[in-house]
């Protein structure tokens, strides 16, 4: 796949799409995928294999669609008999979904005996797939050296999540939401936007323990983190990720270091930040922990319970007054009074952006809201997924970059 061919998939809107099904029970996510891009004004061709109708009949997929669908490589509703090449030459990309391990096996090793698999290797269009699957196979090593090819050859992955199975098992290998991949692909941003760029992203919670079976915490999740790590890497950077206790699988293609305190986390970062050309502190840090840890756990004795705190290190105040520090990006999740606190933070901290949001909107929920501070005041950004606002905050603090630390790929208007 030519290099034109990647970033066209990140900056051209997606207008015409194809939509190919392989057999998966997520196929019954895939009926709510088409509905929800038909409501954008997307014109969606289904193309699907046989396993797929196994699973979800094409009546419902035409229902959906609103335009016929493809089974067969030898359909002679195409003018020229050839389906495999007319269906991706009006279209703006090809999207499998679900994608079946052994859909995928066949696109790395560029197999074509059914309809879909040949219009893949026929396309004159970028190739986008949301794998499905049990996690084992998921995890399996030649699963894993086909999801290497294929990134290689310029396809685009989106997914897979982790949660319950259809199986009975829960790991990494679900289909992403249907809502979830419609936000993947309104992103518009160009796949080599912070090539060469180092950045280091902390994320979750930090846990700061009393004795051996209780600590302090909060309600974090580390999606938001997460999902700026991904976004970071699909637009080329070199990602290091700090994150403290979460039940998150972490990104592909970047350094993960598992810390579990404040202190460790501030540690770990000031090990980490040298050389680094962006620090993003997205995770929820505690402020204060117990000044004593006791050995033994504590037994219930009086109605009450005294714990003294002291001041955690504050690390993106530390990271932000180095002499040669990185550009940072802040986070402040504030319960009330969110743009005077945020401002207050910007300020105090001493950071050129600060992504500010309400914890009742934000922390432990797959989608959010967010408003960007920075010396031009303030941008508030749609409502949408933290996959969609990752990318588009990372899009804002590349327009922010110095000269010497900005990439040559020109930013979307």
């Amino acid at each position: 796949m030519s290099p034109l061919i990647q970033e066209f998939i990140m900056t051209r809107p997606i207008q015409h799409l194809v939509v190919g099904m392989t057999g998966g029970i997520a196929a019954y996510k895939t009926a709510e995928l088409v509905r929800l891009l038909v409501k954008q004004g997307i014109q969606v061709d289904v193309v699907m294999t046989s396993a797929a109708t196994r699973f979800i009949t094409p009546l419902t997929m035409q229902a959906l669609s609103g335009r016929p669908v493809y089974t067969d490589l030898w359909d002679e509703r195409i003018a020229n008999g050839m389906p495999h090449i007319e269906l991706s030459r009006q279209a703006d990309a090809i999207l499998v979904a679900p994608a079946s391990a052994d859909f995928m096996a066949k696109l790395v090793h560029g197999a074509a005996d059914d309809l879909l698999s040949t219009l893949c290797l026929a396309r004159d269009c970028p190739l986008i797939v949301a794998p499905a699957m049990n996690r084992q196979m998921w995890e399996h090593p030649a699963t894993q050296r086909n999801v290497a090819q294929l990134q290689q050859d310029g396809v685009r992955l989106i997914g897979p999540d982790s949660g319950e199975q259809a199986c009975g098992e829960t790991g990494l290998g679900r289909m992403l939401e249907p809502q979830s991949i419609v936000d993947a692909l309104q992103v518009t941003c160009p796949s080599n936007l912070l090539a060469g760029k180092r950045i280091l992203v902390t994320a979750g919670p930090t846990i700061e323990a009393i004795d051996p079976v209780r600590g302090i915490t909060n309600f974090s999740s580390g999606k938001m983190g997460y999902a700026i790590a991904q976004a970071a890497i699909e637009m080329g950077a070199d990602v290091t990720l700090i994150s403290g206790p979460t039940a998150l699988t972490a990104p592909r293609h970047c350094t993960t270091i598992q810390v579990t305190s404040a202190q460790q986390m501030h540690d770990a970062v000031m090990a980490e930040v040298r050389g680094q050309d962006v620090f993003i502190a997205v995770a929820a840090v505690a402020d204060y922990r117990p000044r004593e840890v006791q050995s033994q756990k504590i037994k219930k004795h009086a109605d009450t319970l005294q714990l003294e705190l002291v001041r955690n290190p504050d690390i993106l105040a530390a990271v932000s007054n180095l002499p040669d520090r990185p550009f940072c990006v802040g986070f402040a999740a504030e319960s009330d009074q969110l743009l005077e606190h945020a401002r207050k933070k910007r300020l105090q901290k001493n950071v050129p952006l600060l992504a500010a949001n309400l914890v009742s909107e934000a922390m432990g929920g797959d989608d959010s809201r967010i408003v960007l501070i920075d010396d031009h005041g303030e941008h508030p950004l749609p409502s949408g997924s933290k996959t969609l606002l990752a990318h588009m905050l990372l899009q804002h603090m590349a327009g922010m970059l110095p000269p010497s630390t900005t990439s040559d790929a020109s930013i979307p208007e």
